[in-house]
């Protein structure tokens, strides 16, 4: 089903996605995990948003990109 997984994060702000994938970490994470993990869902959700809106790159587009 097309969008639905952004529609899963649209439901709840930015905020609440942040302090959920706070809370799953282990305690005694360090301040370089939190920011990683926190990093890696903000890029995620940008990429489903980019996909939903039809900004996607072909296999040979992004290799031309790496090359240069």
């Amino acid at each position: 089903m097309p969008g639905k997984a952004c529609e899963v994060f649209e439901m709840d702000s930015i905020k609440e996605v942040t302090i959920e994938t706070i809370k799953r970490l282990p305690d005694e994470c360090s301040l370089e995990d939190i920011m990683y993990e926190v990093n890696f869902v903000a890029q995620v959700l940008e990429g489903l948003r980019d996909a939903e809106n039809g900004e996607l790159l072909t296999t040979e587009e992004l290799l031309n990109r790496v090359e240069q």
